[in-house]
């Protein structure tokens, strides 16, 4: 393959100047196409492979294989042992086939230990729970990445492995801010929000997490999202809860309910008719809540709609 142009590079020998360069692509090399100079090594190959292949193919059909992830049970470093047949499509010997199936063989029962399985069952059970709730592949990263860390300091004796997931979950949805609230990832989980509740308060207290509160302008865009709202009335739900965050109202109260709060109450200000039993089933906090919250914030902003 001749670039002539590509690499600015001029050949040591006046003579062969003007050769064209010749690329190696095998070899990972530039050379002079008079006298043979070796211009330029170790290139690096940005070729890659034209089609997109299954998690069984990539074992066979590309040079690298899947990515790695914690939350798969062996991040993605599975073995793949090939049947009977070595690289070159010839068949192996009787001794080499008898070899090969003690190592296949062991390799079965080396995944089939309790911590292999609990590892399965766990993030199986992850997947789950993050399709039905759209929460992004970092956040799911992350909830793998803590759950590891429960395995390894032995919290999963006498716990559900199905609670502590979604209670890893919810504390990756807090450290990454990602609006997801406990009756969400209990519904989804099909655990009882009393249980997830108590193995959260459990990691956090053996593990150590720092656990940030989360950003209430998110409640109040997911709300809107839900709801249909109109941009300037959620804009101006954004300036209603900046006001009350800048006068402290909102400290130690639900995000969810002062999101809400917030929202219905920009509704009233922009004539967008919507009824608190819409925002209390979307939001899932009673009537009841959303009202005191109002009335706190109609006292303190001295709100008129």
């Amino acid at each position: 393959m001749y670039y002539p142009e590509i690499f600015d590079v001029k050949c040591k020998l006046d003579r062969c100047s003007v050769y064209p360069r010749v690329t190696d692509t095998e070899r990972g090399e530039i050379v002079c196409g008079g006298c043979g100079l070796v211009l330029l090594q170790k290139l690096e190959d940005t070729s890659h492979e034209g089609g997109s292949f299954s998690q069984e193919e990539y074992m066979t059909k590309t040079r690298t294989g899947p990515a790695t992830s914690l939350s798969m049970y062996d991040m993605g470093l599975s073995t793949n042992i090939g049947y009977n047949i070595d690289s070159t499509g010839n068949s192996l010997s009787s001794k080499t086939k008898a070899t090969f199936d003690r190592l296949r063989m062991w390799d079965q029962r080396s995944k089939s230990k309790s911590s292999t399985r609990s590892l399965t069952v766990a993030f199986t059970i992850l997947s789950g729970i993050t399709s039905k709730l759209g929460i992004p592949e970092h956040v799911s990263e992350q909830a793998a990445y803590i759950y590891r860390k429960i395995t390894a300091a032995k919290l999963t004796r006498g716990r559900s492995i199905r609670s502590l997931i979604a209670a890893s979950l919810y504390a990756a949805c807090r450290e990454t801010n990602t609006p997801r609230t406990l009756d969400d990832i209990a519904d989804a989980a099909n655990v009882e929000r009393k249980l997830l509740s108590r193995d959260l308060r459990t990691i956090i207290k053996e593990l150590d997490l720092n656990l940030k509160q989360y950003d209430n302008t998110s409640f109040i865009t997911r709300l809107s999202n839900d709801l249909r709202i109109k941009e300037k009335t959620k804009r101006d739900a954004f300036e209603i809860l900046q006001k009350s965050q800048e006068k402290r109202i909102a400290d130690g109260k639900n995000p969810v309910a002062q999101a809400a709060a917030c929202l219905y109450l920009s509704c009233l200000i922009n004539n967008e008719k919507l009824s608190q039993r819409k925002f209390s089933e979307i939001s899932r906090v009673s009537s009841v809540t959303i009202r005191c919250r109002m009335a706190a914030l109609r006292k303190s902003l001295n709100l008129k709609y």
